[in-house]
Order: C-alpha cells, then sequence, then structure tokens
C-alpha cells in the first residue's frame, strides 16, 4: 500500500512514536509479503524489539534491507548496513522512510 512519507513522519511526531510503532509493524508486512520471503509477524517485531531493548529492532533493520534488495532483483547487504547505521545514530525513522519509498515505487504511489 503506498504512503505519504511526509505524512507518515510527521504522524510520528506528532502521536509521539505512536504511529511510528504502527509504521514498523506494516512495513515489516508488507515487506515480507512484497519480497515472498516468510518472516516474523509485525507484532511480533515490535514485541522483541520491546523486550531486547532494540537489539532485534537493530537486526529487524538489516534483514529489511536484504528483502528490499530481494524485491529490487538482487542481493547485496549494502542496504541492510545502511538501515543499520542509520538506527545505530537515532535516524531509524529515515529507514523507515527509504523502506516506504521502495513500497510506494512498487505499489506504484505517488509519494
Amino acid at each position: 500500500m503506498s504512503r505519504s512519507i511526509p505524512l507518515c513522519i510527521i504522524l510520528s511526531i506528532f502521536t509521539c512514536g505512536i504511529y511510528g510503532i504502527y509504521w514498523m509493524i506494516v512495513l515489516n508486512d508488507e515487506i515480507n509479503a512484497a519480497s515472498g520471503q516468510p518472516g516474523t509477524a509485525g507484532v511480533a517485531v515490535f514485541l522483541l524489539t520491546l523486550i531486547t531493548c532494540n537489539i532485534y529492532g537493530l537486526y529487524w533493520m538489516y534483514k529489511m534491507g536484504e528483502r528490499v534488495e530481494i524485491i529490487n532483483g538482487g542481493y547485496s547487504s549494502s542496504t541492510g548496513i545502511l538501515y543499520l547505521v542509520l538506527s545505530l545514530f537515532g535516524l531509524g525513522i529515515v529507514s523507515y522512510a527509504l523502506m516506504q519509498s521502495e513500497l510506494n515505487r512498487i505499489y506504484g504511489g505517488s509519494y
């Protein structure tokens, strides 16, 4: 599903991250479906990230980068590393925006 990236970022900020949690869950499920790869459900990703104090969240970012590469028809760990590094520097929302951009491209969104 196509989403407006600026709107998602604004909603994440104004809801103090609650929309960001929803966005992460839907991104996970949609990227898993688009890549054809089985993976952890979105709610489980959120709970594991919460329980492990974001350690699983960093792993998840790397795995989503791999899945985005699969969607693009290739395999490279560079996207996963980019998402991981952005998250390590507190810019996870930028990784979400990049993931959403890829999904918008696939689903023909104009955002």
